[in-house]
């Protein structure tokens, strides 16, 4: 089964069209600056990179575009579009009512709406995307991907805010947590990694880029999450600052004479480790060659991440009353080995145990502990797209 998968940001698009039985990539690439002039990068597998300037008024005109790439004569990978069975969208956020991947209809669609307050730059273009593809390719199943999904299977005692009770029942502010579709399949690929059980297994997934988060995965069940309401709770990350006491807002607001809202722009893309860097980077990588050549701000913007991501680990072997495996994800858990190393730095008296060699390893399946490890630690790249093509075949087969 060919499926087509499709991650709709707010002025931008991310495809792949996969084989499910194979899994392999038949072609992706992204169309960027929608609403604004456009552009389409498509590339075939084993071919070379195509880019065209077009103008993108919507989402409707970026996907006609990816779709007449699919099956241009000369570097397209479908002879008609009659091949594409079906369609898998990457959603935000599906709040609390829908709570796993779903085949699209008027009541999804709704659902998905009614989340926009929550999800306000991405469930919009989320749905832009989904009728889009309706409207090109009629009959084709959709199936609705969410990323909040696999993390309502916590209790209330892990996403419930100690704050008065109207403001859960009538805005339904709770914790949803975000990155489930990575969550959700890392989790389950180290399972079979590592030979676990998966109906009695205690797994924390760390992944870690330039969003970070973490997640405590009991019995292949998500039982927390680090972030919250927003992407901004839990770990500090590129720009982002993560956990602080809620007091700051109005402190730093009343000083600067600024409002709420530029206060959380702060917060999201000033802060960090791009601010405790002193504004020299958000990657890691500069971060690791300024603090190779002595810089202490970058050395502080490390050290910092790996001490959160080693306090998240350390809560939730504890919510679980234990931890069987620790899986490393995402674009820095999958490369930087300096952070592996900081993070489970911290956690000796686990009895875990760091294979030196295996650390230099990256962008690959390894176990990164030793033979006599009491914790089983891995490196597990994580693949949203194939995610989300088998949640799609899945439902739709």
């Amino acid at each position: 089964m060919n499926v087509l998968v499709i991650n709709c940001g707010s002025s931008s698009l991310k495809f792949q069209l996969i084989n499910s039985d194979t899994e392999a990539v038949a072609a992706k690439g992204l169309c960027e600056r929608i609403g604004i002039d456009g552009r389409l990068v498509y590339q075939p597998a084993g071919g070379e990179k195509e880019v065209t300037e077009a103008a993108m008024p919507t989402h409707t005109e970026a996907i006609r575009m990816v779709l007449d790439a699919l099956v241009n004569p000369a570097t397209g990978v479908l002879k008609s579009l009659d091949e594409v069975e079906a369609i898998g969208h990457r959603v935000l956020h599906g709040g609390s009512k829908i709570t796993e991947s779903r085949v699209i209809d008027q009541e999804v669609i709704d659902v998905i709406d009614e989340c926009c307050d929550l999800g306000p730059l991405h469930n919009p273009a989320n749905l832009m995307g989904i009728r889009a593809c309706m409207e090109l390719m009629p009959g084709k199943p959709n199936v609705a991907v969410f990323d909040t999904a696999f993390h309502q299977t916590m209790p209330a005692k892990a996403y419930r805010y100690a704050i008065p009770t109207k403001f859960y029942e009538e805005y339904a502010v709770r914790k949803y947590g975000f990155h489930g579709t990575s969550h959700s399949f890392v989790s389950k690929e180290t399972i079979k990694y590592l030979g676990l059980d998966p109906e009695n297994s205690k797994v924390i997934v760390c992944h870690l880029g330039n969003g970070s988060s973490i997640s405590a995965v009991k019995d292949s069940k998500c039982v927390d999450t680090s972030m919250g309401l927003t992407p901004l709770e839990g770990l500090l990350m590129g720009t982002r600052s993560g956990d602080l006491d809620p007091a700051v807002l109005e402190f730093v607001c009343k000083k600067e004479n600024i409002d709420v809202s530029e206060m959380l722009r702060i917060l999201n893309k000033e802060s960090g480790v791009y601010a405790l860097s002193n504004g020299l980077s958000s990657d890691f990588r500069d971060l690791e060659e300024a603090k190779n050549n002595g810089n202490e701000a970058a050395g502080l913007a490390l050290d910092a991440f790996s001490y959160r991501v080693a306090k998240y680990v350390g809560s939730y072997v504890a919510a679980m009353n234990g931890v069987d495996a620790i899986a490393f994800t995402g674009g820095i858990g999958e490369n930087a080995s300096l952070v592996r190393a900081q993070v489970l730095g911290y956690l000796g008296y686990l009895g875990i145990k760091m294979d030196e060699e295996q650390n230099k390893k990256r962008g690959e399946n390894f176990v990164l502990s030793t033979a006599d490890s009491k914790v089983k630690v891995a490196v597990i790249p994580t693949n949203e797209e194939l995610a989300i093509c088998r949640e799609t075949v899945a439902l739709v087969k």
